[in-house]
């Protein structure tokens, strides 16, 4: 087998393994089921283009991060679009598996982060769907650990009151 075919079959198998979670990550980054899949395509495109480069432990990571920048410039570009459709249940987050997060309904996940700002949702997405450390998450979105911080802080507060106000809360 050729080089560049073996490369291909590399990648096939890296997207079919990825894509799951990838996909969930784009729908809570964007919080539009059609956005989503805009810009996981955009980012395995350009992940195939650096395939050569990318080491396959890396593979994983490198194609969020480009995920996560595409849906910053997409952000930067534009404000909030409306949430459409749910995020299914291809992938249950590190946190839920550990039990300590269930969600009888996953739509409302993304329903509830739309009333963040993007920077907020981005964040809270990083930190507590994908489970990356403050400093993880600082270094992806090139900002301070302080930033993630204090944005942290403000979001999950904004997610408490929207709560608190639907009558969700005990």
């Amino acid at each position: 087998m050729k080089t560049s075919e073996r490369a291909d079959v590399e990648f096939t198998a890296f997207v079919e393994g990825a894509q799951p979670r990838l996909s969930r990550v784009a729908v809570l980054l964007t919080g539009n089921r059609a956005t989503a899949e805009d810009l996981l395509q955009e980012a395995f495109i350009r992940t195939y283009l650096h395939w050569g480069k990318v080491r396959p432990e890396g593979a994983y990571s490198y194609t969020r991060r480009i995920l996560v920048n595409l849906n910053t410039d997409r952000w930067r570009r534009r404000h909030l679009e409306p949430v459409v459709g749910d995020i299914g249940d291809d992938h249950v987050s590190a946190a839920a598996s550990r039990g300590y997060a269930t969600v009888d309904h996953r739509d409302s996940i993304v329903h509830e982060l739309a009333g963040l700002s993007d920077r907020e949702r981005t964040i809270v997405v990083l930190r507590y769907y994908l489970d990356l450390s403050e400093r993880q998450v600082a270094e992806e979105l090139d900002i301070s650990v302080g930033t993630v911080k204090s944005t942290c802080s403000r979001a999950i507060a904004r997610l408490g009151t929207q709560r608190v106000g639907e009558g969700r809360l005990s």
